[in-house]
């Protein structure tokens, strides 16, 4: 499967806005802060809409069928993983 550069770079970049949104949303919780207040939000409404454009270009079949691959490889490591351990 073949993705441009630039859907890559915007895969990631949204991937790291879901992940910095993640870390600060625990952190909101272990202090017993609200959960979102708006500047997270709109950073949220932003990073997603700047993407979308993106998204739209994605050969969503070819992901899909390749993320079922890695998802079955990483059950298979896991499973072996697993028998090593309880050897």
């Amino acid at each position: 499967m073949h993705i441009s550069p630039i859907t890559a770079d915007f895969l990631a970049v949204l991937a790291l806005a879901c992940a910095a949104l993640t870390l600060v949303k625990v952190r909101l919780q272990r202090r017993s802060s609200t959960i979102f207040n708006g500047g997270i939000l709109l950073a949220a409404g932003l990073a997603i809409a700047a993407t979308l454009p993106f998204l739209s270009h994605l050969p969503w079949a070819e992901l899909a069928d390749e993320m079922s691959d890695q998802a079955i490889a990483a059950l298979h490591f896991l499973e072996v993983t697993y028998v090593i351990l309880t050897l």
